[in-house]
């Protein structure tokens, strides 16, 4: 399929969409209907196409644009191509997969990190805190950790709801993997509430960062004993 055409792409697209689908996915902000085990097997034919990805990305269909995060190269990128992208990804799934699939995978990632960290945009700034969690969790040499709660517990409370949900993750990462800061993450968890009342279906752990936290290490000592 090396001559495969954006318009081949996205009929093929059409043919998956499930108006079933689409009802869930728009109640969390999405806007297609296409089901995504459906659409990786799409991207495992296509394998990887890094013009292909590029053009899908260009007709601004959020279906083509996850399809574009699975096929792409994610180190072909320049860093200002993908800072233009994570602009125009507004809707929370394209966002997800596009900073987890591709820009964690940029050799420009840190550099974007820092950039998008503190943005006024905060679907933008969210990106930054996504990308810090994951330094948090594998890299923390060199991050101010101290200084990330001191932000969180500022901020966190009145953010906007993507720009929270990305903070409260690092408070949790950050009271998961650092021990020396764990008392201090609980605390700012349990005074200020965030997610606490979040629907948690059965066998699935609470965002609510002080259950998330005490979860996560529990099973890492039944693990390491």
């Amino acid at each position: 399929m090396t001559e495969t055409t954006v318009a081949d792409v996205l009929a093929e697209l059409a043919e998956l969409e499930d108006p079933k689908a689409r009802a869930v996915n728009e109640k969390h902000g999405d806007d297609h209907g296409v089901n995504l085990s459906k659409l990786r097997a799409l991207a495992k034919r296509l394998k990887t196409q890094q013009d292909l990805a590029r053009r899908l990305w260009g007709t601004g269909d959020s279906a083509a644009r996850l399809l574009a995060t699975l096929i792409c190269r994610p180190k072909a990128f320049e860093r200002d191509e993908l800072d233009a992208m994570l602009r125009e990804a507004r809707t929370p799934k394209v966002h997800d997969w596009l900073v987890n699939y591709v820009v964690k995978k940029s050799p420009h990632a840190e550099e974007l990190r820092r950039s998008w960290f503190a943005d006024p945009d905060p679907v933008v700034a969210s990106a930054g805190w996504a990308l810090t969690t994951e330094r948090v969790h594998k890299t923390p040499a060199g991050l101010d950790l101290a200084g990330l709660l001191d932000t969180i517990e500022a901020q966190m409370k009145d953010a906007p709801d993507r720009l929270q949900w990305a903070m409260n993750a690092c408070l949790a990462q950050i009271g998961i993997d650092h021990a020396g800061y764990r008392d201090r993450a609980l605390d700012i968890g349990e005074r200020l509430e965030v997610l606490k009342d979040y629907p948690t279906p059965p066998n699935c752990t609470s965002p609510f960062a002080p259950v998330w936290i005490s979860e996560m290490v529990r099973r890492q000592h039944e693990r390491s004993g």
